[in-house]
């Protein structure tokens, strides 16, 4: 026997070079050799015999530099396990290992060789290979992208062999097979992919495997494979992804709802489409399924989620709906219990820490250590999980300033919710959003303004609102005082602090700080753009539809009292003379004007009062409020008074719509007085007032004709009867009003006009100069 006969001992020299021939059917003569031989030595207990044939194909053949000798290895290994039958079992170390290495043989053949041999190997060994599972699971993932068709084949046709072992087998181990799976869940190649995605779905078909509890290991790699660009491997893994979504419904309990709501926030966020529908159709029955657990993830899945409700197209309509369901099922999760204070056994080394990523959760389990985004750590106990509403707020400004309508409508929506069912809490961030929904009043929808105003009408009368600790109390912005005598007249300006009257007539009317706020801002918003307050803008729309909100009252007290105060006299004159037309013309202003007409109440009389203060700034508007309040002896003075003040074009146009407003239904009453001169005249003179003082135009046409219907019969015995007092002048309480005290307030607010007038021409010739 020669030296080489030795060195592959037991092979003969012939079955030798058969297995290294570059003929096929040479080759397979030495295989049918082999395995001869191994079932000799199988029956005759020879294993030592068999190991060294094992030996010589696996380490000498099949790790051979010539690719036939390699190709004749594995056929050999095949042919061994073969022979040996259920004996294999004692050798699947030593029979696969020198197999799997072909896989990556540079050599096509020697590949397609190895998955036909390890094939044979498997279909012997069946279970018994499984421990090498992770190795043949990584060698057929790259195989199947193979260049050689053959080899791809031989790969399909060994990877049906695989999961069928897999399924059958109950010693599979799913923990040690996740980290290469997720691993392999992240190529981009095709076909990989469409291998991984077929493994998971036999996976998840089998009994006795449970997917769902190591399904947040892979979720994040099966959402990146759904947006592949070829369809068939899309819609794989879309079913995929809906089978363990029926398993989460049937299942109900030990769904890691936790450990995947991030990463379906995450893909909520994505730029194609499908993605985003299927992480949102998820978030939504995990919301179903988990209830109030997936309330600390509220932030990041509104953030998610209201700028989806504005996609657009037909393709994007799924993605709008899925998150409005989504949106209403997280607003309905919300609760009073919300209100309630958290447990904290600890507190954060920094009180004040930043919201957390949207990504993260606002809360943790119960009884666990949560980390802040600044490193600062707080230990939580109980078994409630609650709102974190600092998160969501923070979310929610920013929504407030979306391009999209839809998303700034929900984010309204949302706060409004809050202010609700959590008042308490959401108030100890109101100073955090308050800045930004006075900022969306200048919002170009008007359907964004109505929502904005109800929910700043909210904050400014919610009770909550009260248990926010005061701030340094800002100027006063003016009241009304009773003299000694019991006769209301305005207050003097200086005092530059806010009474305890003040804030107990707040409470009384169930407002709080936040609505005298409210209002300053709102008058800022006015001074800053002068056009809100053009007739049909939207500075009508906000006044009116704050009076339907809040007490119409209120609001217009306490514009007054800020007026009062106003440097800027001619916008002050702007504004009130925007007051007084929406007072007049106002359908809301109703019951306000029947007060005002009346004033047979002592609230009504401060109420007149506080208005003249302001009303004081527009001349004509001063006399108007007269008219409605049936003050008309007032409204004479005042019009005597008009002698001394500039006649400018706008003045005589103020004029012009106060004549207009006379024949209007408003003042229907005041034109039926004229029937009872005798009882009426002071509005007859203060009429012929007005009339003197225009011009003789349209407006002094109409009035002229107006005052030509009183009976002449009347007018003419006016001088022969004594003058009595007016039946409106015979209010009780009118009686008390200081008309005295008023008029001075009057004159002394149209000196102010006439130094800024004298100002601002000053001004002029000096630049002119």
């Amino acid at each position: 026997m020669s030296g080489n006969d030795k060195d592959f001992a037991p092979l003969t020299a012939l079955c030798v070079r058969n297995l290294n021939d570059k003929l096929y059917e040479k080759r397979k003569m030495g295989a049918l050799e082999v395995e001869r031989m191994v079932r000799d030595f199988s029956t005759n207990g020879q294993t030592i015999q068999i190991k060294r044939i094992l030996k010589v194909l696996g380490e000498d053949l099949a790790l051979s530099h010539n690719p036939n000798s390699r190709k004749g290895g594995v056929i050999g290994l095949a042919a061994t396990a073969i022979a040996l039958g259920k004996e294999s079992t004692n050798y699947v170390a030593e029979l696969v290992k020198p197999v799997l290495d072909s896989f990556t043989d540079q050599d096509s053949r020697v590949r397609y060789y190895a998955c036909e041999a390890l094939y044979n190997i498997s279909k012997v060994c069946r279970g018994f290979v499984l421990p090498y599972f992770n190795e043949i699971f990584d060698g057929l993932s790259k195989l199947s992208s193979d260049t050689d068709q053959n080899v791809k084949n031989g790969t399909e046709l060994l990877d049906r062999l695989i999961k069928d072992i897999v399924t059958e087998s109950s010693a599979f181990d799913l923990r040690a097979f996740i980290p290469i799976l997720r691993e392999k869940l992240y190529v981009k190649e095709q076909y990989p992919r469409q291998f991984i995605v077929s493994w998971i779905a036999v996976l998840d078909a089998v009994p006795d495997i449970n997917m769902l509890v190591l399904l947040p290991e892979i979720l994040h790699g099966l959402f990146e494979i759904l947006g592949d660009p070829n369809p068939e491997i899309s819609k794989m893994c879309r079913d995929v992804l809906q089978e363990f979504l029926n398993g989460i419904k049937k299942t109900q309990s030990g769904v890691n709802y936790e450990g995947m709501a991030n990463i379906l926030i995450t893909h909520s966020l994505s730029d194609r489409p499908l993605i985003q529908y299927t992480a949102i159709c998820w978030l939504q029955e995990f919301v179903a399924q988990a209830e109030r657990t997936m309330l600390q993830y509220t932030s990041g899945i509104i953030d998610a989620v209201l700028p989806c409700l504005a996609t657009e197209g037909h393709i994007k309509q799924n993605v709008s709906e899925a998150a409005k369901h989504l949106n209403l099922a997280l607003l309905n999760l919300i609760c009073e219990e919300d209100d309630l204070p958290t447990p904290v056994l600890g507190s954060p080394v920094n009180s004040d820490p930043a919201p957390s990523s949207p990504i993260n959760s606002d809360l943790q389990s119960p009884d666990s250590k949560v980390q802040n985004p600044d490193g600062s750590q707080v230990v939580t106990t109980g078994s409630t999980i609650r709102l974190n509403v600092a998160n969501v707020i923070s979310v929610l400004c920013r929504m407030l300033q979306h391009q999209s309508l839809r998303t700034r409508i929900a984010a309204l929506e949302w706060l409004s919710h809050l202010l609700l069912k959590v008042p308490n809490k959401t108030f100890q961030h109101v100073d955090r959003f308050f800045p930004v929904l006075l900022e969306t009043l200048s919002d170009t929808s008007t359907e964004v303004v109505l929502l904005d105003l109800e929910t700043l009408a909210e904050i400014s009368s919610n009770p909550a609102g009260h248990l926010v600790p005061n701030e340094v109390s800002g100027q006063k912005l003016g009241s009304n005082s009773k003299s000694k005598e019991g006769q209301t007249t305005p207050s003097k300006s200086g005092n530059k602090t806010e009474t305890k009257e003040e804030e107990a007539s707040e409470c009384k009317s169930g407002l709080n700080k936040y609505f005298t706020k409210f209002m300053k801002a709102l008058l800022d918003l006015f001074k800053k753009d002068q056009n809100l307050l053009e007739p049909e803008e939207r500075g009508y729309f906000i006044i009116r539809q704050l009076s339907q909100l809040l007490n119409a009252v209120d609001v217009f007290q306490s514009l007054s009292q800020i007026l009062v105060e106003e440097e800027d006299v001619n916008f002050a004159c702007k504004m009130v003379q925007s007051l007084n037309t929406i007072l007049l013309t106002s359908t809301e202003l109703f019951d306000m004007r029947n007060q005002l007409k009346s004033l047979s109440t002592q609230e009504s009389c401060v109420l007149f009062c506080c208005l003249y203060q302001s009303w004081c700034h527009s001349p004509v508007a001063t006399v108007s409020l007269c008219y409605l309040s049936q003050n008309y002896k007032h409204a004479c003075d005042l019009l005597l008074s008009f002698g001394n003040l500039e006649v400018t074009v706008d003045f005589l146009k103020e004029i012009d719509k106060l004549v207009q407003l006379i024949e209007s239904p408003i003042f229907a009453y005041l034109r039926l007085q004229l029937l009872d001169v005798q009882n009426n005249q002071d509005l007859i003179k203060s009429l012929y007032g007005l009339l003197m003082l225009l011009p003789q135009s349209e407006a002094f046409k109409l009035l002229r004709y107006r005052l030509d219907c009183i009976p002449h019969y009347q007018l003419a015995t006016i001088t022969e009867k004594s003058k009595g007092k007016s039946l409106v002048d015979q209010r009780p309480l009118v009686s008390k009003i200081n008309f005295t005290d008023l008029l001075k307030h009057f004159q002394r607010v149209q000196e102010k006009h006439r130094e800024a007038r004298h100002k601002l021409a000053f001004r002029g010739r000096a630049l002119h100069k």
